[in-house]
Formats: structure tokens, C-alpha cells, sequence
């Protein structure tokens, strides 16, 4: 299994860790990771991945498309 990296979210920390073609994206919860939704990282769009190839977390295109994943959670009731 990968390390995972924090990073910001909408002024929250969340974690990310890439397994192969998944990104895990989680929150840090009493030292634990609880992690919230595992996304194919061929479903994100060109720029964002670039980004994530290249260890960008914090470019802006990969944020907004994993901010959309953490907006669905909570719409989902996660």
C-alpha cells in the first residue's frame, strides 16, 4: 500500500492516496484514516491527472474535481 499525502480541501485536510488506477481520498479521524471514496483516476479529467502524475496537489483543476467527490459525500449523508 502507498503512503497517503495530506491536502486542503475547501480549508478542510483530507488524505489521498493512489493505489494503481484508484485515488482513495479519506479524512483523518482520531489518528485514523476513515477513507470516503475511491476514484478512477481515468474518470478525472486530463489536467487533473496530469497533476496527479506529477505530484501537483494542490493544482487547482485536481482540487476542484476532488472537491466535487467530497460535495458528493456529503450529499450522500457519508
Amino acid at each position: 500500500m502507498s503512503d497517503s499525502t495530506t491536502i486542503q480541501l475547501g480549508g478542510e485536510e483530507y488524505q489521498v492516496q493512489r493505489e494503481g488506477g484508484v485515488l482513495r481520498l479519506g479524512r483523518q479521524v482520531g489518528g485514523d484514516t476513515t477513507w470516503l471514496d475511491e476514484i478512477d483516476v481515468s474518470q478525472l479529467p486530463t489536467p487533473a491527472r496530469e497533476a496527479l502524475d506529477r505530484g501537483e496537489h494542490s493544482d487547482q483543476t485536481l482540487q476542484t474535481a476532488l472537491l466535487g467527490v467530497v460535495r458528493a459525500e456529503v450529499d450522500r449523508g457519508a
